[in-house]
């Protein structure tokens, strides 16, 4: 899926919501994420904490994501 580049920040639910399909697309599930509650004027998402087999999945669909 192509992110389209426009001058409008997206909103944290927007961005959480098109992480979690690309993630969903790569097999991969990070349960606490969600937007950051505590701050919303600054527009935050949060990652929460994940088990190392899930954060090497995570790393291995990044490096050969933004291979050229």
């Amino acid at each position: 899926m192509a992110i389209k580049q426009t001058n409008v920040k997206p909103t944290a639910d927007e961005a959480v919501a098109q992480l979690q399909e690309a993630l969903a697309g790569a097999g991969i599930v990070l349960p606490s994420l969600d937007r950051d509650f505590a701050s919303p004027y600054l527009n935050l998402v949060e990652l929460g904490r994940v088990r190392a087999d899930v954060a090497m999945r995570l790393a291995e669909v990044v490096r050969r994501g933004s291979v050229s």
